[in-house]
Order: C-alpha cells, then structure tokens, then sequence
C-alpha cells in the first residue's frame, strides 16, 4: 500500500525510545523527514545512531515555553511539521495509598501537558496551513481504570477527551487529529508497570509479568512496531476520513462496544 509519506516532515515526541523509536524508524522508512524529541541527550544520541538522517531535540515538554521553542526549532531545520507523534511522558506508577494530590498534578504534568504543550502550536500551524495530522500515543489506563495507575489514567482520559474535541474542532480546516490507546508493549515502560504490579500484589516479578500476559486473549504483549504500523497508517493519506478517534490495541484485552 502507498502511503505517500515520502517527504512529509514527522515530529515524533518520546521518539527515543520504545513505541516512539519504533514509529520514527517506520516513519524513515516510509522516506519521511524525521525528527524526534526527549529530554534526555543520551538517549537521543543512541536512538539517531539507529535512525541515519534523523534530527533530534532535547527539551522538557512539561514546560511550555520549551515545547514551544522546539516546534520552532524543528520547523527552522526541516520546514513546516506535516505530521505529530506524540508519545512522549509517563505518568509514575503508585499505589492508591501513595496517591498525594502532588502526584495528581505530577501525573497530568508528565503526560497530559507534555502532549498539549507540544499540540496547542502544533494544531494552530497546521490549522493555518489548512493541513496536518497529529497522532496521540495515549494507553488503555484512560479507558479501564488500574489502581496502580490511577492518577496516570486519569491524564489519559483527559488526553482522549482532547484528541475527540481537536479532532472535531479542527476538521474543517484541514487538520486530523487521532488517538492509539496501545494496552502492555514490550517496552521498558511497561517493564516498570510489571515492577510496580509486583510490589503491589506481593508477588516476583515473574509471577507478574504471567499474570499480565495471561490476561490477554493473544496471549502476549504487542511489539513496538505493531503500534508503529497503525500510527504511520493514520498519519497517512489512506486514513484521511478518520479523525477524533482513539484507536485501542491491546489483543482484545477489553472487549467494549466504542
């Protein structure tokens, strides 16, 4: 299938690692202009000596002025951003009883604002341009509430909320904007959940990890690039009557009527 991504710019935040390393190599190999965003250096360094071309930038996205200043960095190198892959923040996992009303704030932070600082210029552009597509990695915990992830789902719902009402709002003008909602990837994130679920229940490791793969009708985590293929199929012309929709992957993990 053509995609007609060749020569499309493709911001990608969280693109360093995991199901954002994933969707910036699918992305280059689609003959995009790729650029992707962490706050850490380091890891930014090891994913470009996987992706040859690739352009990185460092910036915190829970600051706004600093997202700012990096859609104006990639667009002074690359051109107008085509298209946005927002993958990048994790809200940290507690028990309920961990839960402090900083946490709350710490979680929306992390990965509420971390996508809105980056969106709110980025939609604006696009909108003005009367083309665009953004592309939210969310997670299923904005769906189904988890006690271990309350306070992050409570980010992801908020997130789902605004990838439907942009998506409505900016329709008309060119501009989509869609949701994937992934449920347990094999990816260092979700290592650390599986870590967390553990010392919850008071069980190894091992224990943990097979009773979250056990629960999944596939019978087995998803591969980043799984998330990767169904991200670059709706940034791509094939998808263009899709907008303000969150698409969930998790292996019928929860089979609800959308």
């Amino acid at each position: 299938m053509e995609l007609g991504l060749s020569g499309k710019v493709v911001l990608i935040t969280g693109g360093s690692k995991g199901i954002g390393l994933a969707c910036a190599a699918a992305f280059a190999a689609e003959g995009a202009r790729v650029a992707i965003c962490s706050r850490s250096q380091a890891n930014l360094d090891r994913a470009l000596a996987t992706l040859p071309g690739a352009l990185a930038f460092a910036a915190d996205l829970s600051d706004a002025d600093a997202a700012a200043a990096m859609v104006e960095a990639v667009a002074a190198r690359l051109g107008p951003v085509d298209i946005l892959v927002n993958s990048a923040g994790a809200a940290k996992r507690l028990a309920p009883d961990e839960l402090t009303p900083g946490a709350w704030r710490a979680a929306m932070d992390s990965k509420y604002f971390s996508y809105i600082n980056v969106m709110d210029p980025m939609v604006k552009g696009m909108a003005k341009r009367g083309h665009g597509v953004i592309v939210n990695v969310i997670g299923v915990g904005g769906k189904v509430a988890s006690p271990a992830h309350l306070a992050g789902g409570a980010a992801n719902a908020a997130l789902m909320l605004a990838t439907a009402g942009l998506g409505t709002a900016y329709a008309a003008r060119g501009v989509r904007v869609v949701g994937v909602n992934p449920g347990m990837t094999e990816t260092g994130r979700v290592a650390q959940r599986v870590e967390t679920d553990a010392r919850i229940q008071g069980i190894s490791l091992e224990e943990a990890r097979k009773r979250s793969v056990a629960r999944i009708p596939m019978g087995r985590m998803a591969a980043p690039e799984e998330i990767a293929s169904a991200v670059v199929f709706l940034a791509s012309d094939q998808a263009s009557y899709i907008t303000g929709v969150t698409l969930a992957m998790d292996g019928g993990l929860n089979p609800v009527v959308l």
